[in-house]
């Protein structure tokens, strides 16, 4: 009875592939079989029909009306079995998607969230750029990060980057061990991808890790990345002008991991982490978009505003789609407002007014 039970699933999900596959069959038999009855019918009647082997005007009339009744059901049928795999396509990708750049939620630990991609290629609803933001023990811990190269073939890249995040996250108490595990987890899938593929698989990502405690410190590392841009009030400046570490995947990690103190996240403050394919978008005549000056258009908007009118402006900018993928995260502390004494932390770099 046991070994029953435990082949009942066995035998249902053996069920269910047959049906898929007769499915699939079937489709492939529709596709390529009309085609080819039509074009029987075609080649029958020119051969054997009277009226085609005779050279009247009606003849020929007919004759014509038949060839193109032929080809327009030809056309018709092909269109509809691209628009039904173009669908099909779509659907997938919008799994992949939500799997892969899940949406985040509109508040996390009292910081208000928004968040969008997107990319390059044309059709393409996923692309290279990466974030995340996950409430933790440690904090709210946010990754922004950058493969090289945009499309599906970095998706799978990105898929291994934001895997091992989510897990890091909430087991690493540093932040400079979730970076460790980023950069195994990016290791061991680009091994294994040449492994698969017998190729060198000659790939970088840049990250940025944020961690905002619970009072709005703010705790930084980074990876080649560009660094966010800091709202407050009608200042908008980077958060830092520190140099970098090298993108994941060309160099290996130092073996010491100074974690930057950029300072507090204050109540009504905004930062807005982008990668660097906003500010790589050029407009007819070579002119880089300005980050800065689009985030100060829309100082007072909440952050899904802020996010749509940015995109809204980078579309203008470049008329159309950029050359590269484009990925913005906007968070905003809307915590109360605590007492506070003393310095407000770590100083940050010379402001950037905005008129």
């Amino acid at each position: 009875m046991m070994c029953l039970r435990a082949a009942v699933p066995c035998v249902g999900r053996a069920a269910r592939l047959a049906v898929r596959r007769g499915h699939r069959k079937s489709r492939r038999v529709l596709t390529l079989g009309l085609p080819t009855v039509w074009g029987a019918v075609a080649i029958t009647y020119k051969l054997t029909c009277p009226l085609a082997e005779q050279n009247g005007l009606g003849a020929r009339v007919a004759s014509s009306a038949v060839f193109f009744a032929v080809g327009t059901g030809l056309i018709v049928h092909v269109r509809r079995a691209l628009l039904r795999e173009l669908r099909q396509a779509r659907q997938v990708a919008g799994a992949a998607q939500s799997a892969l750049l899940r949406p985040l939620p509109p508040r996390i630990d009292g910081l208000t969230v928004a968040a969008a991609q997107m990319s390059a290629d044309r059709g393409a609803t996923i692309g290279g750029d990466l974030y995340e933001a996950v409430a933790t023990e440690h904090g709210v811990r946010v990754v922004m990060g950058d493969v090289r190269g945009h499309g599906l073939a970095a998706i799978g890249t990105a898929a291994a980057v934001l895997g091992s995040f989510r897990e890091a996250v909430h087991d690493e108490p540093e932040l400079a061990g979730v970076l460790r595990r980023l950069d195994r987890a990016l290791a061991r899938h680009l091994r294994e991808r040449a492994e698969r593929d017998g190729t060198v698989a000659e790939e970088f990502v840049t990250v940025l890790l944020l961690e905002i405690g619970g009072d709005g410190e703010l705790r930084a590392l980074n990876c080649g990345h560009p660094w966010p841009y800091l709202v407050s009030g009608a200042v908008v400046e980077p958060l830092s002008c520190a140099d970098p570490l090298p993108p994941l995947g060309l160099f290996p990690l130092p073996c010491e991991l100074p974690v930057l103190e950029c300072g507090h996240l204050l109540p009504g403050e905004t930062l807005v982490l982008h990668t660097d394919g906003a500010e790589d978008a050029r407009d007819s005549r070579g002119r880089f978009f300005s980050l800065p000056e689009a985030v100060g258009g829309a100082l007072e908007a909440p952050p899904q505003s802020l996010l749509g009118a940015v995109f809204t402006a980078l579309l203008n900018h470049t008329v159309g789609a950029p050359k590269d993928d484009v990925a913005l995260l906007v968070l905003r502390n809307d915590r109360q407002r605590q007492p506070t004494s003393g310095a407000r932390g770590t100083a940050r770099p010379t402001t950037t007014h905005l008129t």
